[in-house]
């Protein structure tokens, strides 16, 4: 029996709605670990008497470490079985999470949140994976965008929980939200499809060169340190010269000569620049501008947050029924629209804001989980793990980058007005890239 032949049985065995239902909620749970404790932490810095930099380490360093994972869990998942690796995950997540509840100072915390995203980064490449390499195409679509409406979510839900959970219980108890994953362990062992290890060598040193080069570009970003400059250009040579000099390497230098895959990577670099940098701006411009108390910027986050995971299913049917380029030219249009209503109303009043992050939220949904699934059509079976990982890497990326441009502008004593307007052209260029992605694969179909 060839391995085709076997996939396609699992697949019709795979009991996919449950599983996609608690991996949807699972991604909800991880996501949200994010976004809840950027509320906490300034009672972090005030109990622990840290400056604002140290303290800033604490999400700086769960972002790199959750971008690396997801490649390093993809990667593996070529030759690791699915199960093996989301037991792994979810068991360090476990232990992180019990570090992080009895944390008393610095250095406790930070280990607890790296280990925490050390493990949560199996989770969202993962389940990309499952979903290419298990459900069929014709119903695909929905599964991605229902985990994708999970991220959209936790995004929504992270700030208005975080903040009830930091004010009433104290920040620490934020760790005990984020262990009860470890209880889906024996659920998710008897619902993912039995795989067999297979050989294969995972590539040690790309993924450190890797990992180190993002953390340089990315604290180059933060500090314009020259020297954090240089080094992180000669890491990147390094990486670079490693990839081609070994048969299995870490991130396969064929993936970026394929143009259509590296034009849906800035596409979803985009969707993620666009989508952090509002979920970073609102909260300032409720804060600054309107004098809202953070629990109540939560709420005026969640009916957007609550939108995309009801539109969910229906984007799902959509791109099952008519494909993932309408509701990708779908998505970047709601993109387009929130941006110039951000530009335009957010200084008018905190309807507004509520009101535009609705387009705002459906959008990213539409988008992300358009996207995903279309990496999964135009790469061969052999490259989605590596393929996803890495545009998972980009994504996460792009938001702590949309975040940083964002912050570096706001110093410059920019109005919130301009940066939208730069999050307009932005979001135009993606627009442009995709115009020439549709134009090559019509000219792809005509000519094969």
């Amino acid at each position: 029996m060839s391995s085709n032949d076997a996939v396609s049985q699992v697949s019709e065995s795979l009991p996919e709605n449950k599983i996609v239902l608690f991996w949807s909620f699972t991604v909800w749970l991880v996501v949200m670990n994010t976004t809840m404790f950027n509320v906490a932490l300034p009672n972090v810095l005030f109990d622990l008497s840290l400056t604002s930099a140290t303290a800033a380490w604490i999400v700086s360093g769960y972002s790199i470490v959750f971008a690396i994972a997801t490649l390093t869990y993809s990667r593996l998942s070529d030759f690791i079985p699915l199960a093996r690796l989301l037991q792994i995950g979810l068991m360090i997540l476990g232990i992180a999470s019990v570090i992080g509840f009895f944390a008393s100072n610095f250095y406790l915390i930070l280990m607890a949140r790296i280990l925490q995203a050390a493990g949560a980064g199996a989770v969202p490449g993962l389940g990309m994976v499952l979903a290419s390499r298990y459900i069929p195409i014709s119903r695909r679509g929905k599964a991605m965008a229902y985990i994708s409406s999970g991220a959209s979510l936790g995004f929504g839900l992270g700030p208005v929980i975080g903040g009830i959970i930091t004010q009433y219980l104290g920040w620490n108890y934020l760790f005990v939200v984020t262990g009860f994953v470890f209880l889906l362990m024996p659920i998710f062992m008897r619902l993912l499809p039995k795989e067999v290890v297979k050989v294969g060598q995972f590539d040690l040193v790309g993924a450190v060169l890797t990992g180190l080069a993002v953390t340089g570009f990315l604290l180059f970003l933060s500090t314009y340190s020259v020297i954090l400059l240089v080094v992180t250009v000669g890491l990147a040579g390094l990486l670079w010269r490693h990839l081609k000099l070994i048969e299995l390497p870490f991130i396969q230098p064929k993936l970026l000569k394929n143009r259509q895959y590296t034009k849906l990577l800035y596409i979803g670099f985009i969707a993620f620049v666009l989508h952090f940098t509002a979920l970073f701006l609102m909260p300032i411009i409720l804060t600054t501008v309107f004098g809202k108390e953070p629990a109540a910027v939560g709420l005026i986050i969640f009916p957007g947050a609550i939108l995309s995971a009801i539109a969910a299913q229906f984007i799902g049917r959509v791109i099952d029924r008519f494909g993932n380029i309408p509701v990708i030219v779908f998505g970047q249009s709601l993109f387009v629209i929130s941006t110039v209503l951000f530009a335009t109303t957010a200084k008018i009043g905190p309807g507004f804001i509520l009101f535009t992050y609705m387009f705002l939220s459906v959008g990213f949904s539409a988008l992300t989980s358009s996207v995903s699934n279309e990496y999964s059509r135009i790469l061969p079976k052999e490259e989605i793990g590596t393929g996803i990982g890495l545009a998972q890497l980009l994504q996460f990326f792009g938001g702590a980058f949309g975040v940083t441009m964002t912050g570096l502008m706001l110093a410059q004593n920019m109005t919130y007005q301009y940066i939208f307007i730069v999050l307009i052209v932005l979001i135009l260029s993606s627009f442009s890239v995709f115009g020439l992605y549709t134009k090559t694969k019509k000219r792809l179909i005509v000519e094969g």
